[in-house]
């Protein structure tokens, strides 16, 4: 009687498991994304500076000298002191490597670098040219982006989303259902800015060149989004 009681129930269990299995639901999940392009407002740009010398002492002292002149023209250039900020300090030894011999000391190099944040795009060419003039051998930049990328992100966003919908549609319809809900949404976003380029600059070609000219064209504002949907 008890194993006949244990063996219905067993049965019973078998069943109900049964009915939820082809009671499941069917489910789609679609990735999309959209971009959204606009001029840019703001600019990063790096500012390095290295010197070298037969001394510690004399090679960071240099370093310091150029890169307070550098400094003090960005901040002449109208440059907010918020916008200015130090990103790197190094000072490493130099050495001179001959075979079969322990490495030979032969000076120090410093180096130091700022991240200038430009707002004003226009007069971006001069500052790159002051900085040269004043000292700086390193500069990478600029590094375009868009200062309040909410209101396009949320543009991006909604077409994103429009394209994940419409080609959910798409797949049930083939597949002889209809989209009945949509159970999950996650996203992800990115901002393309040109690809930025870091140069050495030889003092002496610098001397007499004019400013560079800067192109901001357009950034790219992407939004991605991952939706589930139960089809029915």
């Amino acid at each position: 009687m008890k194993n006949a009681k244990m063996a219905a129930m067993l049965a019973a269990a078998l069943a109900a498991g049964s009915a939820s299995a082809q009671a499941a639901p069917a489910t789609l999940t679609l990735s999309a994304e959209a971009e959204v392009q606009a001029a840019p407002d703001i600019a990063d740009i790096g500012a390095g500076v290295v010197t070298q010398a037969a001394d510690a002492q004399a090679a960071l002292a240099a370093n310091s000298a150029q890169m307070t002149r550098v400094v003090a023209a960005l901040r002449k250039a109208g440059i907010a002191d918020r916008d200015i900020q130090t990103a790197g300090l190094n000072l490493q030894p130099q050495y001179r490597y001959e075979q079969n011999q322990s490495p030979i000391l032969t000076g120090f190099q410093a180096s130091n670098r700022v991240q200038v944040t430009l707002r004003d795009l226009k007069g971006s060419g001069k500052v790159i040219d002051t900085l040269v003039k004043e000292g700086a051998n390193q500069i990478d930049g600029p590094n375009f982006r868009v200062a309040n990328p909410d209101p396009l992100m949320d543009k991006a966003r909604t077409e994103a989303v429009a394209k994940a919908r419409a080609r959910a549609e798409l797949y049930a319809k083939a597949a002889g259902l209809r989209v009945k809900r949509i159970t999950s949404i996650s996203e992800g976003f990115e901002q393309r800015p040109p690809m930025p380029m870091m140069r050495s600059v030889a003092m002496a070609d610098v001397a007499a060149a004019p400013p560079p000219p800067i192109a901001p064209g357009e950034v790219g504002l992407v939004a991605r989004v991952t939706m589930a949907f139960e089809l029915e």
